[in-house]
């Protein structure tokens, strides 16, 4: 594993190539192409927003909803769209798994890249966000914010390798993630506040990885006060370094079975 593991920089010009292929590839034939990166989370956004005005009441103690929701939705987009669609990357991608010299675990890694790049992308409409609002932002907070980009970034990787790699093999559990995707958001204080939770749910919510992500955006950007969620931050992200290794060892021990799966 850690022979496979540190050959992984080699190989970076290949995943540069593919990330740029599915970037293009994703909008090919498209009007509006690689906009769609800045309309689809306003859309969304302006979907959820329009529920919480109108339809039901937002939640107590939240003012300038729409803001609260998008520091939770950007992040959770990028999060979801990785993992569903890398459960299914290596099953698409059996032409090129099948080449002996191939890295398999490239696929998932590209995946997880290009739609980190999708949520870069939509910074922008955040940034407006911030500015309409006039977010009390401040500069020792915002030193935080590569550092939530890169603990998700770390946790995303370690769940696909180990979502592509489990799926070749049991191929329901593409059509079963869709599901949980909805039962982890709604676990998650996207749509609501982490600050006055029931306190029978406490414990569940940190035992959610990405509430800590979500929580931490959310502090960054959105609220006013100094960045109390660190420590839980910095356990989360040694736990994803850990959850990283264990997906890449998973994924080197299933590799030899994946070309006859696929």
């Amino acid at each position: 594993m850690l022979a496979a593991l540190v050959q992984l920089p080699k190989y970076r010009g290949l995943i540069q190539s593919l990330v740029a292929r599915e970037l293009k590839a994703r909008y090919r034939g498209s009007v509006l192409g690689f906009f769609w990166s800045f309309f689809n989370p306003l859309l969304l956004l302006t979907v959820y927003t329009f529920v919480f005005s109108y339809v039901l009441p937002p939640p107590p103690g939240i003012q300038d909803y729409a803001l609260f929701l998008f520091c939770g939705l950007l992040p959770w987009t990028w999060f979801n769209t990785s993992l569903v669609e890398s459960s299914n990357v290596l099953i698409a991608g059996g032409n090129l798994i099948k080449k002996v010299m191939f890295p398999a675990e490239i696929l998932p890694i590209v995946t997880v890249l290009a739609n980190l790049v999708h949520f870069l992308l939509g910074l922008p409409i955040l940034i407006v966000f911030l500015v309409y609002y006039k977010a009390p932002l401040q500069g020792s907070e915002l030193a935080w914010f590569p550092v939530v980009v890169l603990v998700q970034l770390v946790l995303t990787l370690g769940l696909a390798l180990i979502l592509s790699a489990l799926t070749v093999h049991f191929r329901d559990i593409k059509d079963i993630l869709a599901n949980v995707m909805t039962l982890w958001f709604f676990a998650t204080p996207i749509i609501y506040s982490w600050k006055n939770p029931p306190p029978r749910i406490v414990k569940y919510l940190n035992l959610n990885p990405f509430t800590h992500l979500a929580v931490s955006y959310q502090e960054i950007l959105y609220f006013d006060g100094p960045f109390g969620h660190w420590k839980w931050l910095l356990c989360l992200g040694f736990a994803s370094v850990l959850l990283f290794l264990f997906g890449y060892f998973l994924f080197d021990r299933l590799r030899d079975s994946f070309a006859e799966e696929v």
